[in-house]
């Protein structure tokens, strides 16, 4: 991945509204990855990643910044709710699950690229073996020792006619395949699969031997065969998979992927000021303080054992966040706040954002719903004084209750389109142009918005 600062900042732009500073601290972070790579290996052993804090309220897009992040660098990314967590010795998830999920992230990652290396070889291999299916070969009788040569060679030119025949026949249907002229046809697929008992992972003490059991049983489980029928066209892809899993090597894809998650590996931590333990230290709050120890030395740099090898966690990116309402940043144990150096704050959101949002993104709700309504044949449009509505009424029941950012709008614009949403399919053609001006939201949402006990159900 070799996009610039500049570059990731401008793709976070296309989806995400606002919050610069934060885009600007996660580009700056992923292409310290990418240099890192060209220092000397000496140098990049120092090195380490620069961990983020993104601490603002819920909906302002925290997660979506981690998350298309993600998708633009095509590094192994998890997200992870770090309530989900409890110290060991509790019922609960163990922290180092985290690194586990996140080389299995990496391993389809690696697999996706090594089975596109391979993809050409795979579709050849899989056709073969379509055409075999299509038309078995001949199977030749095999001679008595008593027969004389005459009859030998009459057998042996009996088969080698009834070869070229095959022959022939077959290359007809590789040329019906390539023009895919027998995509419906019904083929015969033999599969097999391993009964493999489900492990109970969540036991205290059990998540650590998990891959363990899990390794002995695929290996001293049964195989099932089932045949199965299916088209040409789905065996196909089915066959595809076959062929690429023989043709990659096992112990190459895994090594390549816990080599990927070590250096390129991005861990985001979501609900972070939420292991922060209150005052009152009874129930749940007990192993808070217990997440954050179990925390410290995967965040520091430690070796976690996984079912493809010892995994070091040195050169991890950790991204956290959190709202940080009832708790702040200072009350994490200071251990754990020296591991997150970059601390960016996000903004609450203004009605001009609302208005950003609901227009400038390329999946902005305003252009969802009209592809929506478009399989309907109605023609949703969105005017400026309309837009302006939404977004005015959606800051101001942010401040009335909750507030809860951005996802506001959803819930305000389902409100708004519930009707035309439910009538759409039985509308007349002449009614099929709708039009979402200030009156139409003012006439749908005023009243709900004013009445406090029903908008706490509704918006």
């Amino acid at each position: 991945m070799d996009l610039t600062p500049r570059q990731i900042v401008a793709e976070l732009d296309k989806h995400i509204v606002g919050q610069n500073e934060a885009k600007r601290s996660v580009a700056v972070a992923v292409r310290n990855r990418w240099r890192r790579q060209r220092v000397d290996d000496s140098m990049k052993k120092e090195i380490s990643p620069k961990n983020i804090m993104m601490i603002g309220p819920t909906g302002v897009g925290k997660t979506e910044i981690a998350r298309r992040l993600a998708t633009l660098t095509g590094a192994p990314f998890i997200k992870v709710e770090a309530t989900k967590y409890t110290e060991v010795g509790y019922y609960g998830r163990d922290v180092e699950s985290m690194v586990r999920e996140l080389v299995e992230n990496a391993l389809g990652i690696v697999r996706s690229t090594e089975r596109e290396k391979v993809k050409d070889e795979a579709v050849r291999r899989a056709n073969e073996r379509l055409i075999e299916m299509l038309l078995p070969s001949p199977s030749h009788s095999k001679n008595s020792d008593d027969d004389d040569d005459d009859d030998e060679k009459s057998q042996s030119d009996e088969d080698l006619v009834q070869t070229v025949r095959h022959e022939r026949n077959r290359a007809k249907i590789r040329k019906m395949l390539e023009k895919g002229l027998m995509e419906n046809r019904m083929v015969s697929i033999v599969s097999e699969t391993r009964a493999v008992p489900m492990i109970m992972s969540n036991m205290p003490g059990m998540e650590s031997m998990e891959f363990d059991f899990q390794e002995m049983f695929e290996k001293i489980a049964p195989r099932n065969r089932t045949k199965r029928e299916m088209t040409v066209k789905e065996a196909r892809e089915f066959l595809i998979e076959q062929e690429s899993d023989q043709l990659i090597s096992k112990d190459k894809v895994q090594t390549a992927a816990v080599e990927l998650a070590e250096n390129l590996g991005i861990i985001f931590i979501d609900e972070i000021d939420k292991i922060v333990a209150s005052e009152k230290q009874h129930g749940a709050d007990v192993s808070r303080q217990g997440v954050q120890r179990d925390l410290l030395p995967i965040v520091e740099g430690t070796t976690i054992q996984t079912k493809y090898g010892y995994v070091k966690t040195d050169h991890v990116l950790f991204i956290a966040a959190g709202a940080f309402h009832r708790a702040k940043p200072s009350e994490l144990m200071p251990e754990l706040q020296g591991r997150f150096p970059i601390r960016v704050e996000l903004n609450d959101l203004t009605k001009d954002d609302f208005i950003r949002i609901l227009t400038e993104p390329n999946g902005s709700l305003t252009k969802q719903y009209q592809a929506l309504m478009q399989t309907e044949n109605i023609e949703l449009v969105f005017e400026s004084n309309g837009i302006e509505a939404l977004a005015g009424y959606a800051f101001a029941v942010n401040q009335k209750m909750q507030n809860i950012g951005a996802r506001r709008l959803y819930t305000i614009m389902e409100r708004l389109l519930e009707e035309l949403s439910f009538e759409a399919p039985d509308m007349e053609q002449e009614q099929s142009r709708v039009v979402i001006d200030a009156d139409y939201v003012k006439k749908r949402i005023d009243d709900v918005s004013k009445d406090e006990d029903l908008s706490k159900f509704i918006l």
